[in-house]
């Protein structure tokens, strides 16, 4: 069976300077559970990779904030996800005593050992732990091999593999999730997507098809940029395969339109400069280089160019 994690609370908070309708992050965590997610990703633990312009509710992921969370839907469904360069091994002792039982740790390439040591201290205090490598597109598969060598002796849960720059094509993925399933076949492997060039879904049942058992989606596909894997979709992907009931999508269906009518940022969305981006494999922090006020042929080209300077 597939490990469902719904993180629209966390990457739909860049949409909303992450925060959300008070009261709202708390229903939406009990009507996830109750729709057969299994993990809630609550937030980022004191920001995300830029942590001065994340610091809303989802964004900090106080004690305070994860405790409400856990006893509104219990600590076995509660996840959060954090940079190695924001937090101490104390975030993870309070993190957890307030009642987070997953941590997701993106891999930092300029800390790759404390990454692991991190993944390896969380391990050992009850956590079960993912491993991000996120922007995969951009990182060779010898290398992605070799983190996954790492998260296997860390005793890491689960590998993830994320799409943050929204560029993979279905057959990338499908050949990436494969050459690392046949080199780590004990290590649970996740895929993480973003739609900015329409392949979410898609991508999705690669991902799934090759050998990953863990997979993030958010309602609507709200997210950053043009958003991730639309839960809806995705459900009912699965229930189409018998891998999630009725029950799931209708809860799922029920849950995409509570958020379409409490939160005004949930629309979809696919804004052109992301679709840009993903063209040329740029990640967000391009996104100030180009300008919705040039024309497109001139951002078009303005892309190529620092795709080009990067290579």
């Amino acid at each position: 069976m597939v490990v469902n994690i719904d993180v629209t609370l966390r990457d739909g908070g860049y949409r909303t300077g992450f925060n959300f309708p008070s009261g709202y992050p708390v229903l939406h965590a009990r009507m996830s559970v109750q729709a057969g997610f299994d993990w809630v990703e609550i937030g980022y633990r004191n920001g995300s990779f830029n942590p001065t312009s994340s610091t809303g509710m989802t964004g900090a992921s106080t004690d305070e904030y994860i405790s409400e969370i856990a006893e509104a839907v219990t600590p076995e469904h509660v996840a959060i996800i954090l940079h190695p360069k924001n937090v101490s091994r104390r975030d993870f002792e309070d993190s957890y005593a307030a009642g987070a039982r997953l941590v997701r740790i993106c891999l930092a390439e300029d800390r790759v050992d404390e990454t692991f040591d991190l993944a390896r201290y969380a391990k050992s205090i009850g956590f079960t732990v993912g491993v991000n490598v996120t922007r995969a597109s951009r990182i060779h598969r010898d290398r992605l091999r070799r983190y996954a060598d790492h998260a296997a002796d860390a005793g890491a849960d689960v590998l993830y593999i994320a799409d943050s720059n929204g560029s993979m094509t279905p057959a990338m993925v499908a050949r990436t999730v494969s050459e690392v399933r046949e080199s780590h076949p004990g290590l649970a492997l996740g895929f993480h997507a973003h739609n900015n060039l329409g392949f979410a879904l898609t991508n999705a049942v690669e991902a799934l098809d090759a050998g990953a058992g863990w997979m993030d989606s958010s309602l609507l596909g709200m997210g950053k940029g043009a958003g991730n894997l639309i839960s809806e979709q995705w459900i009912a992907y699965l229930t189409a395969n018998d891998l999630a009931s009725a029950s799931d999508l209708a809860g799922t269906l029920q849950l995409a339109h509570h958020l379409s009518n409490n939160v005004d940022a949930s629309s979809p969305s696919l804004p052109q400069i992301d679709l840009m981006l993903a063209l040329f494999d740029l990640s967000v922090e391009h996104k100030n280089q180009l300008d919705p006020h040039y024309t497109m042929r001139r951002n078009l080209e303005i892309a190529e160019a620092i795709a080009d300077a990067r290579s």
